[in-house]
């Protein structure tokens, strides 16, 4: 398991306007302006939150003329979602799995 990479996917939603745009865009590809209308901070803002969630792997954009239109990357997110159930339920792939006094069992 990569923990710098989990730890950066979690990181990115750990912020509640980035999980309402997950949220948002599990309905389908949105452009920035659909999506600013859920929110009511500045567009600045919103395209600091949509850089966290492309730079991170969870959202890609798209662009058609001056517009930008942003949807899930499902691969990524399904990625998430497995790595944490992995975490928390695995116990055979537990890091501590061969020191003496670890609770894994």
């Amino acid at each position: 398991m990569n923990y710098e990479e989990n730890a950066k996917l979690i990181k990115a939603l750990a912020d509640a306007s980035r999980l309402k745009i997950v949220d948002i865009l599990s309905c389908g590809e949105m452009c920035a302006c659909d999506i600013q209308e859920y929110f009511d901070f500045t567009q600045p803002t919103l395209s600091h939150h949509m850089k966290v969630l492309i730079d991170c792997g969870l959202v890609e954009v798209r662009k058609e003329g001056i517009w930008n239109y942003y949807y899930l990357n499902n691969n990524n997110c399904n990625k998430v979602i497995l790595n944490l159930m992995n975490l928390v339920t695995e116990t055979e792939k537990c890091i501590c799995k061969d020191k003496s006094n670890c609770n894994c069992e």
